[in-house]
């Protein structure tokens, strides 16, 4: 049994099976799920577990290279917009609709049980060498 890290064995092994350049789509509830990719509900309550909750504890275990997320965010959820400036290097801005079009070809979805809107984020998986 693992005593730190992500204790979820379907998230701790979906995210092994990873490799450079594999999107990750950590999204709040009301995220529409694309058809494809492997998908991780955490989904509890209401806004449990929270985006930041899981997008800290995902980051804290993945060599993230960079990360899209949608531009609405700045202004609908300016909490969500700043942790993910201080998270992320290599973040860009699309479309919420541009953001949804991308996640199709996201490898994992990780979807939380956040509730304040455009709380998502593609994540592009790196390399540790």
């Amino acid at each position: 049994m693992k005593k730190a890290g992500i204790l979820n064995r379907h998230l701790s092994g979906a995210l092994a099976e990873l490799g450079h350049g594999d999107g990750v789509l950590v999204c709040d509830a009301g995220m529409p799920i694309p058809d494809g990719p492997r998908v991780v509900d955490l989904a509890f309550r209401a806004g449990v577990p929270s985006f930041a909750e899981v997008l800290e504890g995902l980051l804290a275990e993945l060599v993230v290279e960079g990360g899209t997320a949608a531009s609405e965010v700045r202004d609908a959820n300016p909490a969500a917009a700043e942790l993910l400036a201080g998270s992320l290097t290599g973040l860009e801005f699309v479309s919420h609709e541009r953001l949804k079009e991308l996640s199709a070809g996201a490898r994992l979805v990780v979807r939380t049980g956040e509730a304040r809107p455009y709380a998502n984020v593609l994540l592009r998986c790196g390399v540790f060498f």
